[in-house]
């Protein structure tokens, strides 16, 4: 199996070095921006202490070369360590303040480093949840998603990579300032002795992300067939089916491709790190040669060549850390990179609605010949569909599997937007509407509905809680015959419904769905939607059911999907779907005698 596509192309093949390099300011103000917002005060603490460390650093060796003097000189050894004792108090003064720079630092960036994590985490997951339900039939949309998971876990990295960037390029500016006052040539030396560890370093995380790149597809799968291989919902599926072998096999020979991939980048990434190595070995040679002739030759005094011995190590450690940390920010800004592109695809995929609120009580809900395609394919899943639904009224959806019969409720509930035609609410087209003042009057129990791992009363209140007390919880569960089985539970309606969990229970599948249709009851909705409402329930569940949704529909418009056609003796009206389009329509009676498909879908299923 190949998944591959648009979004598996790196996106740095065509973009030059000096053009990667460039980004680094860019990314820094990035990331600035990010910690700014999210705790000032740690930010201008990181700022401060880096100031502090470039400050001490000069100052430590101004002190050093001050004390190297009368270290090196002619006198008693006692009358040259009292010459030498202020400086190197200072000097001694000067590394504690760069290790109390330091503490504090690491201090400012733990404060803000969780809080952006988050932020960034709840951003994308915001991200996901209000862009528009057509995205995710987007093609790539899923793989985009899974590359900007990745930047979301470099966000953790981002703030520690920068402040160690910064405060070695500080250091380095210190330290280098102080070597070119003591001879300008050793300062180039220096910095072509680290630019091919720099080269390298940027090189070899062009590598990597290419290969994480090219990985994200199969990631993405990989990790969707761990969930479902090892999640215990489905245990039972896997293992009475025998699928366990076979579902192993995939994720192994998934997890293999990834690591083919990786490993044929290492010999890339082998000669990056060799060639950049001599060729910085050959340079850092060539500056200790120039020191040490500068020193035989005279031309530079002892102690000035022993504080040059210092200043070449710390502009040299300073230099590796800007390397290092600076490579880093780099390879974190790639990552970030995938992140805003997600967020800027998502804002641009968001609701772009009007603001118009939908009056209340909903008393009529009209379809103008709509019609919607789905991304990527070549015929319409809803064609040219008119229908009038009115409040008080049950409407019965029916029609073969592919139909269009869900995506017909999508389209009703303003999930989707139409692409031909409209939906009005009261008159109001959905396209103008605020979705919002839509979603608060819809209830709806899709075919696969979410088995939250959350508190039994916060399975049935989800969405919209209100009173102080759960006298409403109650009766939404006793709306769907489900009271015994809540109290049953260990905790009531304070039961975990997550068995994973420690102290957790679960519920059987029927048990599940009529939890999920007392969500819907609970929101007391103007709009009712139940596709397959009773599929996986008892026959006097299902009974149970459809007399309470019989019983509650005066008061608002209710829409039922099912393929149980004697459900439908219920409904006011029934319409039949066949490839998108309504082809039959009528009360039940109407529709049985009429000879259609209607009435042969309720021979075969009375067959059975």
């Amino acid at each position: 199996m190949a998944y591959s596509g648009q979004y598996a192309v790196n996106p740095l093949g065509e973009v030059s070095f000096r053009a990667l390099c460039t980004q680094l300011p860019a990314v820094l103000r990035r990331i600035a921006g990010m910690a700014w917002r999210t705790d000032r005060r740690a930010v201008l603490l990181l700022l401060a202490c880096q100031l502090a460390t470039g400050l001490s650093a000069a100052v430590l060796l101004a002190a050093t070369a001050r004390a190297m003097h009368p270290l090196l000189g002619d006198a008693p050894v006692g009358q040259r360590l009292r010459e030498a004792l202020p400086a190197l108090v200072v000097v001694a003064a000067a590394g504690g303040v760069t290790r109390l720079s330091a503490a504090l630092a690491e201090y400012a960036e733990r404060r803000i480093t969780p809080r952006l994590t988050t932020a960034t985490d709840t951003a994308l997951v915001e991200a996901v949840c209000r862009v528009e339900a057509a995205a995710y039939a987007v093609d790539g949309f899923s793989d985009r998603q899974e590359a900007a998971e990745m930047g979301v876990t470099r966000t953790h990295f981002m703030v520690m990579d920068s402040q160690r960037f910064l405060s070695a390029l500080i250091r380095m500016v210190t330290a280098g300032g102080v070597l070119s006052v003591l001879n300008p040539v050793m300062l180039p030396l220096l910095l072509l002795a680290v630019a091919p560890a720099g080269i390298g370093a940027v090189l070899a995380a062009r590598v990597d992300y290419e290969i994480h790149y090219a990985n994200v597809a199969d990631r993405n799968v990989r990790g969707m067939t761990r969930w479902w291989a090892t999640t215990p919902k489905y245990g039972d599926e896997v293992r009475a089916n025998g699928m366990t072998d076979y579902l192993l096999y995939w994720y192994r020979a998934l997890s293999d491709r990834e690591d083919r991939r990786t490993l044929a980048a290492a010999p890339r990434t082998l000669r990056i790190a060799l060639l950049s190595s001599l060729a910085g070995g050959a340079f850092l040679t060539l500056t200790w040669g120039v020191l040490a002739w500068l020193a035989v030759t005279g031309r530079i005094a002892p102690a000035l060549a022993a504080t040059a011995v210092v200043a070449v190590q710390t502009t040299l450690a300073a230099l590796s850390q800007v390397v290092v940390n600076g490579a880093a920010v780099f390879h974190t800004s790639l990552y970030l990179g995938d992140m805003q592109a997600f967020f800027d695809d998502a804002a641009a995929r968001a609701p772009k609605r009007g603001a118009r609120e939908v009056r209340t009580p909903v008393e009529e809900i009209r379809l103008e010949e709509v019609a919607y395609r789905y991304p990527g394919k070549d015929r319409d899943a809803v064609a040219g569909v008119s229908l009038t639904l009115r409040r008080g009224e049950i409407l019965a959806v029916v029609g073969v599997n592919g139909s269009g019969k869900s995506t017909l409720t999508r389209l009703i509930t303003g999930v989707y937007l139409a692409g031909k035609g409209r939906v009005t609410w009261n008159g109001t087209d959905l396209a103008e509407a605020d979705p919002a003042s839509v979603w608060s009057n819809t209830g709806l129990v899709p075919q696969i509905f979410a088995q939250w791992p959350l508190r039994a009363r916060e399975n049935v209140t989800l969405g919209q809680p209100r009173g102080h007390d759960d006298g409403e919880v109650w009766e939404a569960v006793d709306a769907v015959g489900m009271r015994e089985a809540v109290e049953e539970l260990p905790a009531g309606l304070d039961t975990l419904l997550a068995r994973e969990i420690f102290g957790g229970a679960e519920l059987s599948g029927g048990q599940w769905q009529r939890l999920a249709c007392s969500r819907a009851l609970y929101r007391r909705p103007a709009l009712l939607i139940l596709d397959e409402p009773t599929s996986q329930m008892d026959p006097r569940g299902e009974h149970g059911i459809f007399e309470r949704i019989k019983a509650i529909s005066a008061d608002r418009i209710t829409i039922v999907v099912t393929h149980r056609l004697e459900n439908t003796r219920i409904a006011d009206h029934i319409v039949l779907m066949e490839h998108g389009r309504i082809t039959e329509s009528g009360t039940y009676d109407t529709l049985v005698h009429a000879g259609g498909t209607f009435a042969d879908l309720l021979r075969l299923s009375q067959e059975r």
